[in-house]
């Protein structure tokens, strides 16, 4: 948070700017989890850079933490942009599978994916690292791979590539394409914020998925 890199786009959740505009626009459960958060890290807080403009992290949490939701058709249509007729990797979860029986990635060019540990992926953190770093720079870098991500995304952007921490993309589209009103599982992947969303995820029988892996760096 404390960089000030050409380049290099910082995200904060909206609600940290402690605004009415962005408050209002959330939900109960988001609203009273993030001021709850807010409430708990406030001393770390207060060192936040008051002259640097920081982005938004919601980036990737696009349809759930909202009351109106109106606006997200426009939103993805937008978002989708970012990777039109690009190269793509995906580093992610195992079970993550972020684009899979969706249409979320269909305008790339292609798909390559580094399948990562769903959880404490950060004790893998040199090898998945090494791994990213003979990847052409031609591609565009999308991280789904929890707090590692934050760091990963970081040492990339300083190795020269384009990379963007999209984290939770793929399941706020899958909410959005079920209309759904609360987090919910997604079958075959894994959500960790939805009430067994997290176990006895069975593999999928997707045959490009599986040919776009071209490395796993797992425990």
């Amino acid at each position: 948070m404390e960089s000030n890199e050409e380049g290099l786009l910082i995200g904060l959740p909206d609600p940290f700017t402690l605004k009415n505009e962005c408050l209002n626009k959330l939900n109960i459960r988001t609203k009273k989890f993030l001021l709850n958060y807010i409430e708990k890290n406030k001393f770390k807080l207060m060192f936040l850079n008051t002259d640097k403009i920081y982005y938004s992290s919601f980036i990737s949490r696009f349809y759930y933490p909202y009351k109106d939701k109106s606006g997200v058709p426009k939103y993805i249509k937008n978002l989708k942009k970012i990777w039109e007729q690009k190269d793509i990797l995906i580093i992610e979860g195992e079970k993550s599978r972020i684009g899979i029986g969706n249409d979320l990635f269909n305008n790339t060019n292609s798909i390559k994916r580094i399948l990562c540990p769903s959880i404490n992926a950060f004790e893998l953190y040199d090898k998945i690292l090494n791994e990213a770093l003979k990847i052409d720079k031609n591609k565009l870098i999308l991280l789904a791979l929890g707090p590692t991500a934050t760091v990963l995304s970081y040492d990339l952007y300083k190795a020269g590539y384009h990379v963007i921490d999209i984290g939770h993309v793929d399941i706020e589209y899958e909410w959005f394409l079920r209309n759904a009103s609360n987090v919910i599982k997604i079958q075959g992947k894994f959500v960790n914020e939805a009430k067994g969303g997290n176990i006895n995820i069975k593999d999928i029988k997707d045959k490009n998925y599986y040919e776009q892996i071209i490395v796993k760096v797992l425990k």
